[in-house]
């Protein structure tokens, strides 16, 4: 009798030291439910694959604010975000289904835009002024920097047009890649050339 509580016991014991897999995914759906029910969290983050690498798709209680290509190292832009919008963060699949189901779409070529709720409190002035004009450029079609001047009320501020695309905090969803250079070149790029090209491909071929 001693025996079998002595071994009941031990492997009640283990099962705490040592937690399978599906244990451990159960706990962390937990506590992502419990953070979110007691808005403990200021980041909700989770990675997705696409046609051009891994994409980082970070949310606030507000909406999708942030987007990241795996060349900006993923670390370092949580490290941001952290500093930026609270340390509370936590890898929730669960928050960024409908993001990542939503690009996903877009890459399998059956989305044109975008139905999501953002946060655009990365920038300010002149630049979110600049990103949100950029999802009212149509899918499949391009403005040049000299164009998205005029078309914000300040002609004369092309260059400045290029840094706020440049410093996009959502690539893909707010769409940089459309604006070009004047003479139809394409201009810099958060994620690369090959990936602005990629994006551009695809919106041509639709």
């Amino acid at each position: 009798m001693t025996d079998t509580v002595e071994t009941e016991t031990l492997e009640k014991l283990r099962d705490l030291t040592s937690p399978t897999p599906d244990h451990l995914v159960e706990l962390h759906r937990r506590l992502e439910i419990a953070a979110e029910n007691n808005r403990a969290l200021d980041l909700s983050y989770t990675v997705v694959d696409s046609p051009v690498g891994p994409l980082l798709l970070a949310a606030t209680s507000t909406g999708l604010v942030r987007v990241a290509y795996e060349r900006e190292g993923f670390d370092e832009v949580l490290d941001t975000l952290a500093a930026k919008l609270g340390p509370r963060i936590l890898r929730s699949e669960s928050r960024l289904a409908a993001a990542a189901a939503q690009i996903g779409e877009y890459f399998a070529g059956h989305r044109t835009d975008f139905d999501l709720d953002l946060d655009y409190s990365l920038s300010s002035g002149f630049r979110q002024v600049v990103q949100r004009h950029l999802s009212d450029i149509p899918y499949g079609r391009t403005e040049s920097y000299r164009d998205v001047a005029r078309i914000v009320g300040n002609p004369n501020a092309s260059r400045a047009v290029g840094t706020a695309c440049a410093t996009n905090p959502l690539p893909v969803v707010v769409p940089c890649h459309r604006v070009l250079r004047t003479d139809g070149t394409l201009g810099g790029y958060i994620g690369g050339l090959e990936a602005k090209t990629t994006l551009l491909s695809l919106e041509a071929a639709a």
